[in-house]
């Protein structure tokens, strides 16, 4: 069983960013994958701000992604770039934190003029830090994430079909990696 942390980069306690993400997370797990949830806006703020690379916080993350196969990284796009909360995570990680890892980059916001911000700011980044594969993301529009009054995430149709083919990719590519180094 391969093993997916899941990270939410959005600051905000009602983020659309973090339910579509769980949302996503309990497809991957009915795929066959452990998925563990890490919401960034969670950590403490001062382990975020103060560049503390040693802070048990940043350790525990950075252990966490040693021991996983893949990541799925959520961010709301801010001024055509991922969340600056993100960006602070990122920065206190390791250089090579994602080497060996297959990411799935995903995106939020309210205009189609952010689409281009997962290829143009977070895949570089996901890159430098030497993710071994980098799957096709995907950009979903605020408006096309309905949350219920229980709390359980609708997407619309016209995105949800793409969505679940980037998302099962993405599975694919994690079972493929396990089945080789199952067989190694």
């Amino acid at each position: 069983m391969s093993v997916v942390l899941s990270i939410s980069g959005s600051p905000s306690p009602t983020s659309r960013t973090a339910r579509l993400l769980r949302h996503l997370d309990a497809r991957l797990t009915l795929q066959g994958h452990d998925v563990i949830p890490l919401d960034v806006r969670s950590l403490p703020s001062e382990v975020l701000t103060g560049a503390d690379v040693r802070h048990p916080a940043v350790l525990e993350v950075a252990r966490l992604i040693e021991r996983v196969d893949g990541l799925v990284i959520g961010t709301p796009v801010y001024k055509a770039a991922y969340s600056g909360l993100l960006k602070s995570l990122l920065d206190l990680l390791p250089q090579y934190a994602f080497a060996g890892k297959t990411v799935l980059p995903l995106a939020t916001g309210g205009t189609t003029a952010h689409v281009l911000a997962i290829d143009y700011a977070l895949r570089p980044v996901l890159s430098s830090m030497g993710a071994s594969h980098i799957t096709p993301g995907w950009f979903v529009l605020d408006r096309d994430i309905v949350v219920g009054a229980d709390g359980a995430v609708t997407v619309d149709a016209a995105t949800a079909g793409p969505l679940e083919e980037i998302v099962d990719g993405f599975s694919a590519q994690l079972h493929a990696g396990y089945q080789r180094a199952a067989a190694a």
